[in-house]
């Protein structure tokens, strides 16, 4: 098993959630704040302050090792912009999971 992580401009992480969704994975949405290559915005004009960190999302889901190429560019096509920003995806390996509810290994 593999865990994807996306970090995403929020505006597009219901979009890429939608995505993922339809391969009939589970996914996690977490709202974050971010500091990357993203520009940031000012507030108060030239005369105001740049706010330090961009608000984003993390979208996580836990996949079979087949399925990565798949989800992974799920996410690049909903949540590319072309713009500096768009965010990252991470691929990790999973050692073991375990069902709370059942308290067996998955």
């Amino acid at each position: 098993m593999k865990r994807i992580e996306a970090i995403v401009q929020t505006e597009v992480a219901k979009k890429v959630v939608d995505a993922i969704r339809k391969h009939e994975v589970g996914v996690t949405l977490i709202e974050a704040l971010g500091k990357g290559e993203g520009d940031r915005p000012w507030i108060g004009g030239d005369k105001g302050h740049q706010i330090e960190f961009n608000t984003t999302d993390v979208i996580v889901t836990i996949v079979d090792d087949v399925d990565v190429e798949n989800i992974v560019s799920t996410i690049m096509d909903a949540a590319h912009s072309g713009t500096k920003g768009d965010g990252m995806v991470f691929v990790t390996n999973v050692e073991n999971a375990y069902d709370i509810t059942t308290k067996s290994k998955v």
